[in-house]
């Protein structure tokens, strides 16, 4: 098997390259385990010029690294572009910030004189998906390479020039080798190597499916996992919305990234006094979504990562009409080359509907109509997901109060889901577990180890 480098507009091969060996895989994982005790000892102060170098590499090659990631996996342009420069600034947050997170903390407690300590795991192994290439790396390597940690890195089969890249320019700005490395595997691999005593911890962005099969595996060997695993997030529209302002940040929500965003908008839960002034609009404003090449600076919708992808959401908007969902626009293959969807609106979906409980990963909106606000809080809540949501009205107050009902583990107040540095980023239920970014995500794979000074008497113990 081979990881495979496909352009998703054209369907032309990019390149291909063999996934390591057993014995590669095993190589690199001892010379992680060795780096560990070197790269843990380094000041923290020493680590974070490293990592700052690395940021000015990322900015100086943007135009480079965002056109590779266009190609591969099809992100507009523009958004490479945007995902280069986030990458970057979250490198530099944790670059600038590790010190202050990583200080010991002092407990108040009657017991005595209490603090935390804050130390790395080890090897970590990270599995990371396609749809954010750089992104999703930073994400994982800002925090963890400053805490100290090591780290194995499983990118995804469709972007292996993206991961190539990545490592590369952390060798360039004087990473040691073993500290970070990009490994080609197969499933059954990463599943080796959650087994091996070295490996402390395991991160993954990715699929129900995937979460399901790592957090057992992680969890027999009793090992620290983090669980990113996509959403199907509420945009709620109540009656004092807006329309303006929540029909642009429908289209952002719903069809940035061309549709496939874990914290993207997929269903519109719209109030049934707004239903006729919010849908024409939003519906009408997606028609004039360009399709096309993502290179091309004016194409405003591009296409899905894959050919793979797209028979995928044709399947989930074919089974939702034979359950009786009705479609308001698209529903079809854009064009006879490349992975293109026609942007796309279904309503009517019942709770005995497959489509009610899934999530569509491209640009698909879900329409649900409710009588009013509980109502909308219900359908929101009515959802085996719980990663992002937003909420939108003219009385912040109002949204805040039904924000927090949402069961969710991120909400949004007339703005779509965003990521930023010093936001924390995790959800609930079928969404997964733990935080990425800001300390929380730092403090996911370091020791918090507590040091006491009693002023009990030493017979005194529970």
């Amino acid at each position: 098997m081979s990881y495979r480098s496909v352009n998703p507009a054209t369907g032309e091969v990019l390149g291909t390259f063999n996934e390591h060996t057993d014995q590669e895989m095993m190589e690199a994982l001892a010379v992680a385990d060795k780096a560990f005790e070197s790269w843990a000892a380094l000041p923290v102060d020493e680590r974070a010029k490293i990592i700052s170098h690395a940021v000015k590499l990322l900015l100086e090659r943007k135009a480079e690294l965002a056109r590779l990631a266009t190609i591969e996996m099809g992100k507009r342009i523009a958004e490479s572009r945007g995902e280069v420069e986030l990458s970057a600034a979250i490198l530099q947050y944790f670059a600038d910030n590790a010190a202050t997170f990583l200080a010991p903390k002092p407990i108040n407690s009657a017991m005595g004189d209490a603090h935390l300590e804050f130390s790395p795991m080890g090897v970590l192994l990270s599995i990371q998906p396609w749809n954010y290439p750089y992104y999703q790396l930073s994400r994982f390597v800002g925090p963890h390479l400053m805490s100290g940690n090591v780290m194995l890195l499983k990118h995804a089969p469709g972007v292996p020039q993206c991961a190539i890249a990545f490592e590369r320019i952390l060798k360039e700005a004087g990473l040691p080798d073993g500290v970070y490395t990009n490994l080609f595997l197969s499933n059954d691999q990463a599943g080796a190597l959650i087994d091996d005593p070295r490996v402390k911890g395991i991160a993954l962005t990715g699929s129900e499916r995937a979460g399901e099969a790592l957090a057992s595996r992680a969890g027999k060997n009793l090992k620290k996992s983090t669980m990113e695993l996509g959403g199907s997030d509420a945009f709620i529209v109540l009656d004092d919305a807006d329309l303006d302002h929540t029909v642009a940040m429908a289209i952002l929500g719903r069809f940035g990234n061309n549709g496939q965003t874990c914290i993207g908008a997929k269903r519109f839960i719209v109030v049934e006094s707004m239903l006729d002034k919010f849908i024409p609009r939003f519906i009408a404003a997606a028609k004039e979504l360009k399709l096309g090449d993502p290179l091309d600076e004016s194409v405003t919708l591009g296409p899905l990562s894959s050919d793979n992808a797209l028979q995928l959401i044709l399947r989930q908007i074919n089974d939702a009409i034979k359950h009786g969902a009705r479609v308001l626009l698209g529903g079809n293959q854009a064009g006879t080359v490349g992975a293109f969807l026609e942007p796309t609106f279904l309503t009517g979906l019942t709770r005995d509907n497959p489509a009610y409980k899934q999530e569509f990963f491209g640009p698909v909106a879900l329409i649900f109509p409710a009588k009013d606000e509980a109502e909308a809080i219900a359908i929101a809540n009515d959802s085996p997901f719980g990663l992002g949501g937003s909420v939108y009205s003219t009385d912040i107050e109002r949204a805040k109060r039904v924000a927090s009902r949402i069961e969710t583990g991120m909400i949004f107040i007339n703005y779509p889901d965003v990521s930023w540095p010093d936001l924390p980023f995790g959800g609930i239920k079928r969404s997964g577990y733990g935080k990425e970014l800001s300390s929380l995500g730092l403090e996911e794979f370091v020791n918090k180890k507590l040091v006491l000074v009693p002023n009990i008497p030493a017979t005194r113990r529970r």
